[in-house]
């Protein structure tokens, strides 16, 4: 149970939170100007921020050998882009508790694909017979949940 209450656990519940809340604020963004405007407006936000960050951090960014790092480790920012895109529209057509529902629906199938077979370098974590029926379940509450 300690687990669950451990100060990551907390840090990834307060990242959903804020992803509910980023999710509603780019969709009404998108309503007033378009998709591909606000998604712009929202990374070029997001950059000046983490700039931002950098420099309050003194975090030497430029230390790194980016160019000797594997191409398909910088796809994040291009999903990225379609993320926000994405949930923008599927907020603004099936509201922000449906959509929420099946973004974690779909991040949740994901994360235990990429556990189980250690994908992308991520350290393997088998699923069990407990983790399939939680699955299950998991599915069915967000069918409940899906109005």
């Amino acid at each position: 149970m300690l687990k669950y209450l451990s100060i990551p656990a907390v840090m990834a519940a307060l990242s959903g939170a804020a992803m509910a809340l980023q999710g509603t604020l780019n969709s009404q963004l998108t309503q007033k100007t378009s998709l591909l405007s606000s998604t712009l407006m929202v990374h070029i936000l997001g950059t000046l921020t983490a700039v931002i960050a950098l420099f309050i951090w003194k975090e030497p960014a430029l230390r790194y050998k980016w160019l000797q790092i594997p191409w398909y480790l910088y796809l994040g920012g291009a999903l990225s882009v379609a993320i926000v895109a994405l949930v923008a529209l599927s907020i603004s057509k099936i509201g922000v508790c449906n959509a929420t529902t099946a973004i974690i629906v779909g991040q949740v199938g994901v994360a235990v694909i990429i556990d189980h077979f250690g994908i992308l370098g991520v350290q393997r974590i088998a699923w069990n017979p407990w983790q399939v029926l939680g699955l299950a379940l998991f599915a069915l509450g967000a069918k409940l949940l899906f109005r």
